[in-house]
């Protein structure tokens, strides 16, 4: 099993490491470089602050749900555990998931939460971000096709697909809040009984807070709706830095395409998200290079928070491991 892991492990990178290649090779550098000495230090300062608020906004609704559960944790911890999860999710060969565990480690060794509200408020965070980010790739291939703004490359059946995406999360949510427990179910049905208790444990404390406390979960689905419009902002910001003037629907689909980038199994959407970025620009009209030039400040600031996040994985889990 982990030499198969391994394997899986380099087949990803190499695949990643190839698609890159091809981009960077069809894009003339000399005018990526031309693009990024655009920026001034105050558009930088500018950008760091947008991705503040947004990682804000990301670790304010895990931090409703778990205070929606009766359990009032540090916010800044709290943000250091997410970064820790981003971190190893991003770095892994897969879509942006992975990370998950390490937060209900975190908050169950360093804060003493009890494992099932750890993996409750987890799961009701993950099933939220879902939501919130296939509702917006569904409304970006839809408008994409409306306006016909990539051409023929995103017809009909991919808009079907993607809107498609959106009943995983909402059934989730439906079916828990009606005080059923699905993945106890399906866990049962695998016969992983080991898994099955803690699970059960987990959704009935996720359905006690839908049920009595539903004002959390709202809370947690109003701030990731405005953690979106801040998300669209950064995107706006980084293209406008860089003396492309988009329309809102252009930047939507320009944003799209780099979501669906990053659901690709590959590590970090690498190589997939310069392709999306550079495809998606030219097909529109712009210069190529602009869309490896965003992918770079993307790519900048996505590693930057990784290796942040692992750090500070690496300093909690010592200090767990260290303690009598």
């Amino acid at each position: 099993m982990k030499n198969r892991r391994w394997i899986w492990g380099v087949v990803g990178w190499s695949a990643a490491l190839l698609v890159l290649w091809l981009v960077v090779r069809a894009v003339p550098l000399r005018e990526v470089w031309r693009t990024l000495a655009l920026l001034r230090g105050w558009e930088l300062a500018a950008l760091v602050l947008l991705n503040g608020l947004v990682l804000l906004g990301l670790n304010g609704r895990w931090y409703i749900l778990l205070r929606g559960l009766g359990y009032k944790l540090p916010f800044w911890s709290l943000l250091g555990h997410r970064l820790a999860a981003f971190g190893v999710s991003y770095f892994t060969p897969g879509p942006q998931f992975g990370g998950e565990p390490v937060q209900v480690l975190l908050v169950e060794r360093q804060h003493g939460v009890p494992r099932s509200a750890a993996i409750a408020a987890v799961s009701l965070d993950k099933a939220v971000e879902l939501l919130l980010n296939f509702g917006f790739l569904a409304f970006g291939v839809l408008l994409v096709v409306q306006n016909g703004l990539l051409g023929e490359a995103v017809g009909g059946q991919t808009a079907v697909w993607t809107t498609l995406l959106l009943l995983p999360p909402i059934l989730y949510l439906w079916l828990i809040w009606r005080g059923r427990q699905p993945m106890s179910w399906l866990l049962r049905a695998l016969k992983l009984g080991r898994w099955e208790t803690a699970v059960s444990n987990s959704e009935a404390q996720m359905t006690t807070l839908c049920q009595q406390n539903s004002g959390a979960l709202l809370g947690a689905i109003g701030i990731s709706a405005l953690t979106w419009a801040l998300l669209i902002a950064e995107f706006y910001a980084m293209a406008a830095f860089l003396g492309v003037s988009l329309s809102l629907a252009q930047l939507i689909a320009l944003l799209t395409a780099a979501r669906v980038a990053f659901l690709l199994p590959l590590p970090g959407g690498l190589g997939t998200l310069e392709a999306s970025q550079v495809w998606a620009l030219e097909l529109m009209g712009f210069n190529p290079a602009v869309g490896l030039g965003l992918s770079l400040l993307i790519r900048l600031r996505d590693v930057s928070l990784g290796l942040l996040g692992l750090w500070w994985m690496g300093q909690r889990l010592r200090v767990v491991w260290e303690r009598p």
